[in-house]
């Protein structure tokens, strides 16, 4: 890769040739303005807040969009670009709602911070609005067209990183929205609600849906039990919320902040996670040794079982029968929970806190997230909701004194922990089946070949002499690559050349859920999957197979993997869903 030399407002800088202006600048300690542009995403140029000029040429740049040459000079910053950028805030801000005391994102939203950061105390053009209604149509995710300032991101995430497409650039000039074809509500639109659109959304446009009411007046219900579990991701993704370096760790001090809003029960989601490798593998094991229909895809994720329902019903049979983690916890929380706890399960109000906005979606999708009698989770909410829940509660997080979670189900291995990150679910299910296959322990528990960003990921583990062949894939545009390559070898007859592949509709999967905090970027994912690795490599039982709680809710309830009972409670079933409702 060649080396160009640049100056950056009189910095030389030496970077790889082709990198963008913007990133140049980066390098030599220079920031530049955007509001369009995330590192996700391919540089798209539409805000126009980047602009720069190059010494000796009177063009203007798009930062965002122009790669550097030898011997290029900018000026990032004049009176004349401050200017601009201001006058371009100012249009924006023209055509969006100054509601911002009432705004979900009140300070953290990326115009609110440029419009300080550039001094707007005035407007001084006409307001326009865009006067379309709030869309509410799903239980996850809520657009609303009014506050949208047309950079295009949303659209560029789900039809280029998720390859889902429910979102496009409706109309032209002020009328411009982004929404579903035809002017169709989110819930008749391919969406699958992974709420990547919000998570890189950098205003107010598309949210996840705020239950925190719901919560409140749960915990303020003499006669509800509020039982709370917390998915993996959430141990390292609410730390950033209140300054903390991204990747701490903050499980115990999550405990006792759920205990002091009112939670009566706490558990945590990886023991469940522990369960779903029980089953999982159990079943990945029977379809090795009888002739089942492989390559087993992971069921986990919501977002995913969505699009596969969606894109590819033809290939349902792939997909492990496993419920998600936190809908397995439900159903026993309902069932072997309250019966050991002496609880009607009627009074049990079980909550969720997920990375995910699809979650909110997969506790209604169908009669099986009932397996309890009851709705195994009353309510789910993200990571951005319980850090307004704890914010609002007056107490000091950084200053808690950690607890531990409730038993029987609260304790968990490492495995469980790493669940949240890409390639977690694999590396779990391949340290259980192995021993379900040999009888024996692995030697080394880590399992490199399925760690990192990279999009698609694949490997051959040697169960003692039986060689499986694994993948691991995450962002559902890579997901297709997979998905086709499954669908031509089963036209031709054939098997693809795989056993099992773990699928994540999110980039990074759980810990950049579209309900974690905002921000995330493959550097923050990494430091992000770090804490939930180290969380692992921390634990004194590594294998779902060895958790001593895991081993005791069969022995005293549900038999063994993929019995009557836990086929019951543990398992559903899918089915075609219409692209198009309408």
């Amino acid at each position: 890769m060649s080396i160009v030399h640049v100056k950056i407002n009189g910095i030389p800088v030496e970077v790889a040739e082709g990198t963008s202006v913007l990133n140049a600048a980066k390098a030599a300690g220079v920031r530049i303005p955007t509001l369009c542009y995330h590192e996700d995403l391919k540089p798209f140029g539409s805000c126009g807040l980047c602009i720069v000029k190059q010494e000796g040429n009177a063009k203007i740049l798009r930062a965002c969009a122009s790669p550097v040459n030898e011997g290029l000079s900018v000026i990032t910053n004049d009176p004349e670009l401050f200017s601009v950028r201001k006058t371009i805030l100012e249009l924006m801000l023209s055509t969006h709602p100054s509601s911002c005391l009432t705004c979900i994102r009140n300070g953290e939203c990326e115009l609110q911070d440029l419009a300080a950061e550039f001094g707007i105390r005035e407007q001084p053009f006409e307001v326009r609005l865009n006067e379309k209604p709030i869309d509410k149509s799903t239980a996850s995710i809520v657009l609303d067209p009014v506050k949208c300032i047309k950079c295009g991101r949303c659209v560029q995430v789900c039809q280029d990183l998720q390859g889902v497409f429910a979102l496009e650039f409706i109309g032209r000039g002020d009328g411009t929205c982004m929404a579903p074809a035809a002017m169709l509500s989110l819930d008749d639109s391919p969406c699958v609600k992974c709420g990547q659109c919000a998570a890189h959304c950098p205003v107010g446009a598309i949210y996840e849906r705020d239950e925190t009411d719901i919560f409140r007046s749960a915990v303020a219900d003499p006669e509800k039990k509020v039982v709370v579990q917390i998915a993996p991701s959430i141990r390292v993704g609410l730390s950033e919320s209140f300054g903390l370096p991204s990747g701490t760790v903050t499980t115990k001090k999550i405990y006792t902040a759920l205990r002091k809003i009112g939670a009566d029960v706490i558990h945590d989601t990886n023991f469940s996670a522990d369960l779903t490798i029980m089953e999982e593998g159990s079943e990945l094991v029977n379809r090795l040794t009888t002739g089942g229909v492989l390559p087993q895809l992971t069921s986990c994720c919501p977002a995913w079982i969505d699009y596969v329902e969606k894109y590819y019903p033809d290939l349902l049979d792939n997909v492990s029968s496993a419920k998600s983690p936190m809908m397995m916890q439900g159903a026993i929380t309902k069932t072997y929970y309250a019966q050991k706890a002496g609880i009607d399960p009627a009074k049990i109000f079980s909550v969720a806190i997920m990375p995910c906005t699809a979650k909110k979606y997969e506790i209604i999708r169908d009669d099986n997230m009932q397996a309890s009698g009851y709705p195994d989770v009353d309510l789910v909410l993200t990571t951005r909701e319980l850090a307004r829940l704890i914010k609002s509660s007056g107490m000091d997080f950084l200053k808690l004194e950690e607890e531990e979670a409730d038993s029987p189900i609260g304790e968990y291995s490492g495995a469980g922990t790493i669940f949240g990150a890409t390639g977690g679910v694999m590396e779990a299910a391949v340290r259980t089946a192995y021993h379900l296959v040999t009888k024996k322990e692995m030697e080394k528990v880590e399992v490199e070949a399925v760690r990192g960003l990279d999009n698609i990921k694949k490997g051959t583990v040697d169960f003692d002499g039986t060689p499986v062949r694994v993948a691991v894939v995450h962002g559902l545009s890579n997901v297709k690559v997979l998905m086709d390559e499954i669908r031509a070898a089963k036209a031709e007859g054939r098997t693809a050349p795989y056993e099992f592949i773990e699928i994540m509709a999110c980039r990074g999967g759980c810990i950049a859920g579209g309900g974690q905090p905002y921000g995330a970027d493959d550097e923050l994912r990494k430091e992000r999957s770090e804490g939930l690795y180290q969380d692992d490599k921390d634990s004194k039982v590594r294998c779902s197979h060895q958790n001593p709680s895991i081993l005791k809710i069969y022995e005293d309830f549900l038999t063994e993997p993929m019995s009557h009972e836990a086929h019951h409670l543990l398992h559903t079933k899918y089915h075609e869903i219409p692209v198009y409702k309408a």
